[in-house]
C-alpha cells in the first residue's frame, strides 16, 4: 500500500513563505493498491495537483470517497482535469449527509454563477454508488475498505484500508470526545483503530485553543494522540492542520507530542504530515 497527503490543511486553503513546510492545500489523500489501482479520499485543494499527476502518468481508472462535504474537503472537485477526460472512469462511492447525497452536493459545487461547468457536462465516465459501503467490509481491487462515522457536525465518515497485512486508517474531521450527530463513543474509535500501521487522524487544535472551539468538530492533538496510544497503532499522524498556524508553530506542537511519548517511552512513531508525504506500508 502506498500512501501519498495532497493536502493536509484544514479549514481553507493557505499560501506564503510560513506554510511552507506542512503545506497549504486541503485535504485530498491517494491510496494505492498492490495492482496499482488509484483510490482517492476527499477532493479539497490538493486534488487539482494529483489529477495533473494522474494525466501525466496515464491513469484512467480510479476509485473515490469522501469523508463529508465540507467545502474544504470538496472544492478542489471541479478542477480535477481526469473529471473532463472521456477516456476516464471513475467509481464514486456515497456518504451519508444530512443535506442529500454526494453526487447532489458535488454537483451543486459547479452550478452558476460560481462554476462556469455544470456537473452534468463532466465527460468522465461516472459510476455512482449511493451506499458508501455495507456495514461490512468492501472489496476495492483487492483491497478491503470498512467505515465508521465520524464525529462531526452534518455527519461523515472515516475509512479504515487494509491489504497485505498492513492498515492505514484514516479519521479526519472527527471530534473524540463530544457527542456530534451519528458520531460513535471514543471506545468504538480505539477498536476500529485498534493495531493499525498508520493512523492519520484530525488534530488541529491544542488545548487552549479547544477551550474556544469545543463542539466545532476537531480533536485536539493530544486526545488524538491518546487514541493513537490506546489503540497501539504503529505510526500516527496529526493531520487537517489549522489554517492559522505556521510552519514554526506546528513543529514546536509535534515537538511536545513526540516528547510526551518519548516520556512514556511508547513504541509509536509521532509525526506532522506534510503536503507531499509519501509512506509505504
Amino acid at each position: 500500500m502506498r500512501i501519498r497527503c495532497w493536502g493536509a490543511r484544514g479549514s481553507i486553503a493557505v499560501s506564503g513563505t510560513q506554510y511552507v513546510m506542512y503545506g497549504g492545500d486541503t485535504t485530498c489523500l491517494e491510496v494505492r493498491t498492490r495492482s496499482g489501482h488509484v483510490i482517492v479520499v476527499d477532493a479539497g485543494t490538493g486534488v487539482r495537483r494529483l489529477g495533473n499527476a494522474l494525466l501525466a502518468e496515464g491513469v484512467q481508472d480510479m476509485t473515490m470517497f469522501f469523508t463529508h462535504a465540507h467545502w474544504d474537503h470538496i472544492l478542489g472537485f471541479p478542477f480535477f482535469k481526469p473529471l473532463y477526460r472521456p477516456d476516464t472512469r471513475i467509481t464514486l462511492y456515497g456518504c451519508p449527509m444530512e443535506q442529500g447525497n454526494m453526487e447532489l452536493l458535488l454537483s451543486k459545487t459547479m452550478v452558476p454563477p460560481h462554476f462556469p461547468v455544470p456537473y452534468h457536462g463532466l465527460n468522465a465516465h461516472i459510476q455512482y454508488t449511493p451506499q458508501c459501503l455495507a456495514e461490512g467490509a468492501a472489496l476495492v481491487h483487492g483491497m478491503e475498505v470498512r467505515r465508521i462515522p465520524i464525529s462531526h457536525p452534518n455527519m461523515g465518515l472515516g475509512y479504515k484500508f487494509t491489504e497485505a497485512g498492513k492498515t492505514l486508517v484514516f479519521l479526519t474531521d472527527n471530534e473524540l470526545h463530544y457527542p456530534h450527530r451519528g458520531g460513535r463513543p471514543y471506545e468504538e474509535y480505539v477498536a476500529f483503530c485498534a493495531g493499525a500501521d498508520l493512523l492519520l487522524h484530525d488534530a488541529e487544535y491544542t488545548d487552549r485553543e479547544y477551550a474556544h472551539t469545543r463542539g466545532w468538530g476537531h480533536s485536539t492533538m493530544r486526545h488524538a494522540l491518546q487514541l493513537a496510544l490506546d489503540a497501539r497503532v504503529r505510526q500516527f499522524g496529526m493531520i487537517h492542520h489549522n489554517q492559522d498556524r505556521p510552519d514554526d508553530d506546528l513543529q514546536l506542537c509535534e515537538a511536545a507530542l513526540r516528547q510526551t511519548v518519548a516520556e512514556l517511552a511508547a513504541p509509536l512513531q509521532l509525526f506532522a504530515v506534510t503536503q507531499d508525504m509519501e509512506i509505504l506500508l
